[in-house]
């Protein structure tokens, strides 16, 4: 259904949707100059390597958020004319890139959680059980919530915009698919924590010249999943703030900012911080490779020295 009107008390729908266009534009910006600044990482960590699991989803999560950019910024933009059929395809696409990716960054992690447990079968077996049910059920609960979501063509004042309503249990539905989301990762960072004490420990005990090659993995590893996590649960608050009646219907300056804020902050954590968490293993592992090397081409050049002054001696 379509609605022209030329109301001048719309004027604050349109400027409200003018600026949320800009922080998807600027999402978008944000997902580009990431993937430009690890180009180069890229190229030699990820397509001169031996291809494998880590490998496709690094490649997928990456170069799937630039066309996601694209098609949420497009969806929203006040000078092009969008059909309620094609603006309900591009909602469905763009909320289920969201479970898809999110279930590809439980596979990342539950790669990395076998690492830290030492390929604990156990383990493995427990958190793909976990996941598996999550993601069903967050794919599940989330086709159910776009079923209840309405989209209508607004063209007011000229400018085209979708406006998007929501029915029924729609906005309950939206935040079970976060909250199942949130508990996974909390599991998660408390699994990588435990294990992390538990290993720096044994290395306290056992002396700094123990262990330090894994010591530095682990680092890495917690690292990279804590900045992660910070970053999830800081899109997982605002979403559920947004929910709210007050927020979702508000035309604030406040609200269009939080509004905003999440969309760049949520591409963030998906296409930037995502594929960081397959890239700094890469990097830490490439840098082990290269010490090692180092250290056993300078263990052979003293061998070699000390085999030819041993031998000019005896002559």
């Amino acid at each position: 259904m379509t609605i022209v009107s030329n109301d001048p008390s719309w004027w604050p729908v349109i400027n409200s949707n003018i600026f949320f266009t800009c922080w998807l534009v600027a999402a978008g910006v944000v997902v580009v100059y990431d993937w430009v600044l690890t180009l180069g990482q890229e190229i030699e960590l990820i397509w001169r390597q031996r291809w494998s699991l880590m490998t496709v989803l690094y490649l997928v999560i990456r170069y799937i958020g630039i066309p996601y950019s694209v098609i949420s910024a497009y969806s929203n933009m006040p000078p092009v004319s969008v059909t309620d059929a094609v603006s309900n395809i591009m909602n469905y696409v763009i909320n289920l890139t969201n479970v898809v990716v999110a279930a590809m960054l439980g596979v990342i992690m539950i790669s990395r959680l076998y690492a830290m447990y030492q390929r604990s079968w156990m383990m493995l077996l427990f958190l793909v059980i976990i996941c598996l049910a999550v993601n069903i059920a967050c794919g599940a609960i989330a086709v159910i919530a776009l079923e209840h979501v309405v989209v209508e063509e607004l063209i007011l004042s000229g400018a085209y915009i979708c406006y998007y309503k929501f029915e029924k249990d729609a906005q309950l539905l939206t935040s079970m698919v976060w909250m199942l989301n949130t508990t996974w990762e909390v599991l998660v960072l408390c699994l990588s924590v435990c294990v992390a004490v538990k290993h720096f420990r044994d290395l306290r005990r056992l002396g700094p010249s123990t262990g330090s090659i894994t010591g530095d993995c682990f680092r890495v590893l917690i690292k990279s999943h804590v900045l992660y996590f910070a970053s999830f649960a800081g899109v997982s608050c605002i979403q559920l703030g947004l929910l709210s009646p007050g927020v979702l219907k508000s035309q604030s300056m406040g609200a269009q900012i939080i509004n905003g804020a999440f969309q760049v902050f949520l591409s963030v954590q998906m296409f930037v911080l995502g594929p960081r968490l397959i890239l700094s293993v890469r990097e830490c592992h490439a840098k082990l490779v290269a010490r090692f090397d180092a250290e056993t081409s300078m263990n052979s050049f003293f061998f070699e020295e000390r085999v030819h002054v041993s031998t000019s001696s005896t002559v």
